[in-house]
């Protein structure tokens, strides 16, 4: 019984369409013509209409130029100037078109147009159906809304929504820009764009360039979201990311989790997982695991900070980057952590703030401030503003030291050869035989100190205005005298490479 009531209500389910329809089911009455009379040559149901034809169903209007009504299948050939009025603002017109009164489907043929308001649709054939009002083409259509142009191979409008659906080469032109994608979708109330496939946006001037394979588009304020390996191209500048949001007119832009920004001249990138780019304004910025890499084909440098900023000049290239708090970045022949850093590209300037330390081979610096010259991506000088320190490990608890008011070093193959010390000038030196047997250890003070390194090893001390200077054995030495005033030991802070400098290691001690 329970398997038999099931199967009645499943019937049932599957016949309730057909009823209602049956039941909605009218007739194609004959408004007016000039002419009408039945056509015994074709069949003695079928009605030939001529000249100034109206016909109605339901609440759609036809009219041609001449037509065959079918009465008994309920159908209608209509010929000439044929327009079918759908509602109040919805007309479609074509040389020839045949209208099924069951399906309330109409097939429009040669020079096919289907008008909403302001929106007009061209074709060759369409097919209407009415029930779904949902307009359908083939091959190739062409619309119209406003300023925007829209072509593509297939189509479907939905009207009672003022929707469009594209699929194969979708053309959208506009005056500002064009679009091409693999699928699109187009409201013509709201005049926005979505798209489901491989995306292109082209500026009319060439210098906006956009690609994506999913998100929209605001064709009436040129705002955008764009998702799928999606990418922004403008002049020298590249903009990448999970997910975009771009105001093209303004030039403002957000990007989340991988968002990358590439100076293509200055070989400059911006990281992070989340970023603004304010073009007008000249500023991008990143955050959330924000990076800034100074690219170079030989050894990249790569800074991490809190927060990076990059500014951009006329030519819209990086003219300076901004690393903000618990800086520290990584390249294979230096390293170094401070709490603010400032680049500037023009002349490859990074100036280090508040407790800057920098590794060079063996040598820690550190100062007050640091200024580091770049040339042809390596080291070139470094100037060191106020209690400038320079350490290096001789051996075990034994280290190399140099110190004073400031310091001016220059580099060679990214390795120190010369460094000039410019008042209050100390240094503790461990002297060794060739063998590395330890000759003694020298005491220095002086007003300046000129000193050589090869290989990171000193090779001469200059002394200059009243020298001090002492070579002492190492069991006469006093021990509280190894290490000079301002001593810090800060290896275990050094990043070991380009992850490290994600890091925030803790140390439990310093010399």
């Amino acid at each position: 019984m329970k398997n038999r009531l099931l199967r009645t209500l499943f019937l049932m389910a599957l016949l309730a369409p057909s009823l209602i329809s049956a039941q909605e089911v009218t007739k194609i009455n004959l408004i007016s013509a000039n002419d009408w009379k039945y056509n015994s040559d074709i069949r003695r149901d079928v009605q030939r209409i001529i000249g100034n034809v109206v016909l109605n169903h339901d609440s759609a209007f036809l009219y041609c130029d001449s037509a065959y009504l079918f009465e008994k299948e309920n159908n209608v050939i209509a010929y000439g100037n044929v327009r079918v009025k759908l509602s109040d603002t919805l007309n479609l017109y074509s040389d020839s078109l045949k209208y099924d009164g069951n399906t309330k489907v109409a097939r429009a043929n040669s020079n096919v147009r289907l008008i909403d308001n302001q929106t007009i649709l061209t074709t060759d054939t369409m097919v209407y159906d009415r029930k779904t009002q949902i307009a359908q083409y083939d091959y190739w259509g062409k619309i119209v809304n406003d300023k925007n142009i829209l072509v593509s191979q297939h189509g479907y409008y939905y009207t009672s929504i003022k929707e469009f659906f594209f699929k194969n080469r979708v053309l959208l032109i506009n005056p500002d820009y064009q679009m091409r994608s693999d699928t699109l979708m187009y409201n013509t109330l709201t005049e926005v764009s979505y798209f489901f496939g491989p995306t292109q946006i082209v500026s009319k001037d060439k210098q906006d360039s956009i690609y994506c394979e999913n998100g929209w588009y605001d064709t009436k304020f040129d705002k955008a979201r764009f998702r799928k390996r999606a990418k922004i191209y403008h002049e020298v500048q590249y903009l990448t990311g999970d997910s975009l949001y771009y105001e093209r007119k303004n030039g403002f832009g957000q990007v989340f989790r991988h968002a990358v920004l590439k100076d293509t001249v200055q070989n400059v990138l911006l990281t992070g997982n989340y970023g603004e780019l304010q073009r007008k304004k000249g500023f991008a910025f990143m955050t959330d695991s924000a990076m800034a890499i100074l690219i170079d084909k030989k050894d990249s440098l790569f800074m991490h900070s809190d927060s990076v900023i990059g500014t951009f000049d006329t030519a819209k290239t990086i003219k300076q980057v901004y690393c903000y708090y618990k800086v520290r970045f990584f390249r294979d022949d230096m390293q170094g952590l401070c709490d603010s850093l400032v680049y500037r590209g023009r002349d490859s300037v990074m100036t280090m703030y508040k407790d800057p330390v920098l590794w060079s081979g063996p040598n820690q610096l550190s100062a007050d401030s640091i200024r580091l010259t770049m040339h042809n991506g390596q080291a070139d000088s470094l100037f060191m503003y106020n209690s400038a320190f320079i350490i290096s490990q001789d051996d075990t608890n034994r280290f190399n030291q140099i110190k004073g008011r400031n310091l001016l070093a220059k580099f060679r193959k990214n390795e120190l050869y010369k460094i000039r010390i410019l008042g209050n000038s100390e240094t503790i030196y461990y002297t060794r035989e060739e063998d590395r047997s330890l000759i003694g250890i020298n005491k220095a003070i002086a007003s300046d100190m000129l000193i050589f390194l090869e290989n990171n090893k000193l090779q001469s001390i200059t002394y200059i205005e009243k020298p001090e200077v002492k070579l002492i054995p190492e069991k006469d030495f006093p021990v509280q005298e190894l290490k000079l005033k301002g001593f810090k030991w800060l290896e275990p802070l050094r990043p070991k490479n380009k992850w490290d400098i994600f890091k925030t290691p803790k140390i439990s001690d310093t010399f």
